[in-house]
């Protein structure tokens, strides 16, 4: 039995892409897991990482290093760089899986020659280009990391189309796309209320993402509307700040999360999965989430703001619709045009989209390309 080894610098089992990968591999090949927290339950052996918290002068210290571009001093210097490498340095892979820019290095030291398949989730380089001290520091130190060990990755994945053309254009490298879809869950449209749409939500509390214009878009929207939130609370004064916002509007309720294999049939019940993400950095400009495919898989219509990626699987699928700016008020127009009938087709096509939008199909070049390497 082949041997490959996935390494991602990530809670591993609150990772949906990294879990995915596991459950793709793990039946039929001797699988080695390196991350950070808990193992998850499985058929394979996990290695947990300890990720030290830093006290403020390792932090100066870091910060010194990436300023003055001492990027490999850094990186090698990395406390759990250097644990997984320990850990696994005696032994032998004929596939390396890196997940993420951050993990290729030390994958291609652990893979002593065997192939190394990079997965780049996002474009790292500008993951959080709107912050001057982020570009300063970590986006010099990624583009080091890409332009200098990205050519030796055997194969190499990211999210959409979008960010594979822009690693390819600026590192003249060959990069495939693999979305951050679910499996295929098989569920039906629920049933529609002609009084009622149900609109929802679900993913991280995070500022960037500005879900407070979807709670100012309610105010645009007519009593047939509803808005539940299922967030994971990752910033808790944010979420108070979303809580205190929503208050005045009873048709916006705030939900408990559910585990991330139970997303697709907890929000099947809705009628509209909702995302409207401003672009303020370029990963967000192509953003392509797994709430999109969630939203997708569990039949519901999908209403976005103009994310390319997005809008783009929207027209090609006629599953939702998508507004021509970030404004509330103009995705609550597009919304308002809505009746009982349309968001019954639109269901209905998100269920045909659902058959070919999902991990099973788009995971095919995936592993053709883990065969194709430990041949």
């Amino acid at each position: 039995m082949k041997k490959i080894l996935i390494l991602s610098f990530s809670f591993v089992a609150r990772d949906p892409r990294v879990m995915r990968q596991i459950r793709l591999l793990e039946a039929d090949y001797d699988l080695t897991v390196v991350g950070f927290g808990s193992s998850p339950v499985g058929n394979f052996e996990f290695f947990s990482l300890n990720q030290a918290v830093r006290g403020w002068v390792d932090k100066v210290l870091a910060a010194l290093k990436l300023f003055f571009g001492m990027f490999e001093y850094y990186y090698w210097g990395l406390p759990y760089v250097r644990e997984a490498f320990r850990n696994i340095s005696l032994r032998e892979f004929d596939v390396v899986i890196a997940n993420d820019i951050l993990a290729l290095p030390v994958s291609l030291s652990l893979a002593r020659g065997s192939p190394v398949v990079i997965d780049a989730h996002e474009y790292s380089p500008r993951e959080f280009d709107e912050k001057a001290w982020w570009c300063l520091l970590f986006g010099r130190f990624n583009n080091h990391l890409c332009k200098k060990y990205l050519p030796s990755a055997s194969s190499m994945f990211t999210v959409c189309q979008g960010i594979a053309d822009e690693y390819s254009r600026v590192y003249g490298v060959s990069c495939n796309v693999l979305h951050n879809a679910p499996c295929y869950g098989g569920l039906s449209p629920s049933q529609v209320d002609g009084d009622k749409i149900r609109l929802i939500h679900h993913g991280a509390s995070m500022r960037a993402r500005h879900l407070e214009n979807m709670i100012e878009m309610m105010a645009y929207l007519d009593e047939r509307f509803t808005l539940d939130f299922m967030l994971l609370e990752t910033d808790s004064a944010y979420m108070q700040f979303l809580r205190d916002k929503a208050a005045p509007d009873n048709r916006i309720r705030f939900i408990p999360p559910v585990g991330m294999s139970l997303i697709c049939s907890a929000i099947n019940g809705y009628d509209v999965g909702i995302y409207s993400l401003p672009p303020i950095n370029f990963n967000h400009g192509f953003a392509l989430p797994n709430k999109f495919f969630e939203f997708v898989q569990a039949c519901l219509a999908v209403a976005i703001g103009p994310s390319p990626e997005m809008a783009k699987l929207i027209f090609e699928n006629g599953c939702g619709v998508v507004a021509k700016s970030f404004d509330p008020k103009v995705l609550a127009d597009e919304l308002s045009a809505l009746n009982r009938d349309k968001v019954i087709d639109l269901k209905a096509a998100a269920k045909r989209a659902a058959e070919a939008l999902n991990f099973e199909h788009g995971s095919k070049k995936f592993l053709s390309e883990i065969k194709r390497l430990h041949r």
